[in-house]
């Protein structure tokens, strides 16, 4: 499988708190990629893998999307092509080449999540939202340290969370109490995410110096799910999440 690396592009580190996606969040060729897919402007299926340097010291992984993967590592690409079969779709998502990125990185990889998208939604969500503290709440605490700029709110049997995730795009995750399972509110805090990102996060500000940032209406809300926790896949698709591509982050240890 050729890899293509990205011309004229070096590594770019932030250096803000979290060392996520900092001030600048939404620039370089990884945000500028998904903002791409977003705009339902896919990497083209040509069995090819694109090699872009990270864009943030948090922020390190592989994309998959059909017949065509990304690969986002401050790793040698001569390297990363060595590790990739010629022909094989699947190598950049294998166990065996993600434990030799781990390795090579000094990062760990955990699950391989099924990456889906969705447009806001004008005006609030359709019931009761009080907001909270994200880093105060036992259930947001992975949100908190792979997002910058998070904002949380609780409702009566659950927590929804938005914040700043890879290359600074907008990124949800939610939780459902055990005995409000099964009930419908997974889809519902779901969908509230589409409402808040438009009228809480998208504020055209970034919370933490106050400068002009893209407006969010012109954006969309990325989530994560694990393909093995179908209740929560279900919740996402009845929400109108549409499914584009797969994801393995690398993290350092101890995130």
């Amino acid at each position: 499988m050729p890899a293509r690396p990205e011309h004229g592009a070096g590594p770019e580190h932030a250096t803000g708190p979290g060392q996520g996606a900092g001030p600048d969040h939404g620039a370089g060729p990884l945000a500028a990629l998904l903002a791409r897919v977003a705009a339902g402007e896919y990497p083209p299926p040509d069995g090819r893998v694109t090699i872009l340097p990270q864009p943030s010291v948090r922020d390190c992984g592989v994309l998959s999307f059909t017949a065509h993967a990304v690969i986002f590592a401050d790793a040698d690409p001569a390297w990363v092509r060595a590790q990739l079969p010629h022909g094989d779709l699947a190598a950049p998502m294998s166990p065996l080449f993600l434990q030799a990125l781990c390795a090579r990185t000094g990062r760990q990889a955990s699950t391989i999540d099924m990456l889906c998208l969705a447009s806001p939604m004008p005006g609030p969500p359709a019931f009761s939202l009080s907001p909270t503290m994200a880093s105060r709440h036992p259930r947001a605490g992975r949100a908190v340290r792979y997002r910058d700029d998070d904002r949380a709110w609780e409702a009566d049997g659950g927590i929804v969370v938005v914040g700043r995730g890879v290359a600074g795009r907008w990124e949800v995750a939610i939780e459902v109490d055990p005995g409000r399972r099964g009930q419908g509110l997974g889809r519902e805090l779901a969908t509230a995410a589409r409402h808040l990102i438009s009228s809480d996060a998208g504020n055209g500000r970034d919370r933490r110096d106050g400068r002009d940032r893209r407006d969010a209406r012109s954006e969309r809300l990325w989530a994560q799910i694990s393909p093995g926790n179908a209740a929560s896949v279900r919740a996402f698709l009845a929400a109108g999440y549409k499914p584009v591509g797969a994801e393995a982050l690398l993290t350092q240890p101890g995130h």
